[in-house]
């Protein structure tokens, strides 16, 4: 075989093998199967006695590109996963006790290649600042947001129309058992002759100069030699961790919480289409809702609260009764520095994790097999390859952070030593030239690569209190007349599209009897 001066000296990627199941490990085996040349030899270990951690209950539309890939449909994922629509989260007691704002999925109003559509409010509400049009005038922003509006009147209808419509400016994702999507994802997988083996990793082998992977070997004494070993043993990090030896960077200083308590309950009315998010003394709590049952959980630094206040608290705030036991769960926030190390590459929590405030666990998972598909290491493994992937994993984890912390550090709370921490720590530098500019002009500037939208950093800014000084003066060009009369008829239409659509039940209700299950 030619090697390049850039090629590590592995064979061509003929054999992989998945150590570790759940969501991640599923997603990972189910998206190589789908694109791996035919002769690939995937194989996926797992153990029944390993449990899965399973509480990523909540997904944003990236998931939709990803089952998109498959060809999973969104009717059979809903049914098997039960299901719900996801239009957002509310946030409340973040600002402030007894303040709550809506993170929305979709868009407020209509952005134009001159302007942002929030400038036209900011200027509204200059206008109303002095005197110029009534105080109430501008009306809060998120009456110009379909999502929120609907969400808070518990509706749901999916994007229709041509751009010029109010509903296609509805954005979704869904609520569902990550545990019955993993078993989902397990049956497409095998279907496509992925080998799933139970069994425990007892030792892994190396090379003994190159370090590369070459065999893992299981609690029964079966070997599985590799090309390319995916780590998907979660939080042991099996791989990445106890062999590679990759160094974790730790966030703890920017995100100081480190455990989790999580647990079911019966549903006890009709589902909301949205995630709940509430500010608690040292983290936070949420509650997601199914077709049947609610998932919650607590989230908070050990440091500052122990497991059973943090379970008192939990129980203290649920609804319904208890479907299962309360689960604790200890994590570290932060990721490794590299996640693909030689023919080793660390997917979902065993190469980083950062807590599901915004329910980007299972997006991380999913950008770091897209990345690996993108590079796919047929002919070996490359170290430019693999620096661009680990430079780009770490990119993604980077803005995720920024946008995580913001939460937490935008607040007006001081109530205890959690939030006066929070609100007073140091934050990234890249955080803080973002808030600079905001605050100046309200300008919102994208990156390519920014997982949230403008509209997203907006509804968490404008949610928690920072509001810029002045509004970009290109939407002065807008006679005043015409954008008070123009602002008016959208918030109009707004509330009566919303107002138009069915209750989300009736519509899960109706699509389920409208679309029979594929065969």
């Amino acid at each position: 075989m030619t090697q390049t001066s850039d090629t590590i000296n592995t064979p061509a990627v003929k054999r992989v093998v998945i150590v570790g199941g759940g969501t991640s490990g599923w997603m990972c085996a189910a998206a190589i199967a789908r694109i791996a040349p035919p002769d690939t030899r995937i194989t996926l270990v797992e153990s029944e006695d390993i449990g899965v951690i399973g509480v990523g209950e909540a997904t944003i539309p990236t998931l939709m590109e990803f089952n998109d890939f498959l060809g999973i449909k969104e009717h059979d994922l809903l049914r098997e996963c039960q299901g719900t629509y996801k239009l957002g989260i509310d946030f409340v007691d973040w600002y402030q006790k007894g303040q709550s704002y809506f993170h929305p999925f979709g868009f407020y109003g209509r952005d134009t290649p001159e302007f942002s559509f929030h400038q036209l409010w900011l200027r509204l509400n200059a206008m109303a600042a002095k005197g110029e049009i009534p105080a109430e005038a501008p009306g809060v922003i998120s009456d110009y947001n379909l999502c929120t509006v609907a969400a808070r009147q518990g509706r749901f209808a999916p994007p229709q129309g041509g751009a010029d419509t109010i509903l296609s400016t509805m954005r979704y994702a869904y609520h569902f058992d990550s545990a019955r999507y993993g078993k989902m994802l397990r049956r497409y997988a095998e279907q496509r002759n992925v080998e799933r083996i139970e069994g425990i990793v007892n030792s892994v082998e190396q090379e003994h100069n190159s370090g590369l992977l070459r065999s893992v070997t299981l609690n029964s004494g079966q070997v599985l030699e590799g090309d390319l070993f995916v780590d998907c043993s979660g939080f042991k990090a099996l791989l990445i961790d106890g062999a590679m030896q990759s160094e974790f960077v730790d966030w703890h200083h920017y995100l100081p919480c480190d455990r989790a308590i999580a647990m079911q309950t019966e549903l006890p009315g009709a589902p909301d289409p949205f995630t709940r998010s509430t500010a608690d003394d040292a983290g936070w709590r949420w509650r997601i809702p199914l077709q049947t049952r609610l998932g919650n959980g607590h989230v908070y630094s050990s440091d500052l609260m122990t497991q059973d206040e943090a379970l008192q608290k939990l129980l203290a705030g649920v609804e319904g009764e208890p479907v299962t036991q309360p689960l604790p769960l200890k994590f570290r926030t932060g990721h490794r520095k590299a996640f693909w190390e030689k023919n080793c590459v660390a997917i979902g929590l065993a190469g980083g994790f950062i807590e599901p405030l915004e329910s980007t666990s299972i997006h991380l998972t999913q950008m770091g097999i897209q990345r690996l598909v993108n590079l796919w290491p047929g002919r070996g493994c490359n170290r430019s390859e693999i620096a661009q992937y680990n430079a780009l994993m770490t990119a993604d984890y980077e803005r995720l952070r920024d946008f995580i912390v913001l939460h937490y550090n935008a607040t007006e709370r001081e109530d205890t030593e959690f939030w006066r921490y929070v609100k007073h720590m140091d934050i990234p530098d890249t955080l803080a030239a973002k808030l600079e500019i905001f605050r100046s002009n309200g300008r919102v500037i994208p990156s390519p690569e920014d997982l949230f939208t403008p509209h997203s950093w907006l509804a968490v800014m404008l949610g928690q209190g920072i509001y810029p000084e002045n509004y970009d003066v290109l939407v002065d060009r807008v006679p005043a007349q015409a954008l008070l009369k123009n602002m008016q008829m959208l918030r109009m239409s707004v509330a009566k599209t919303a107002e138009s659509m069915p209750s989300h039940e009736a519509f899960i209700r109706r699509y389920f009897a409208a679309a029979p299950a594929q065969v």
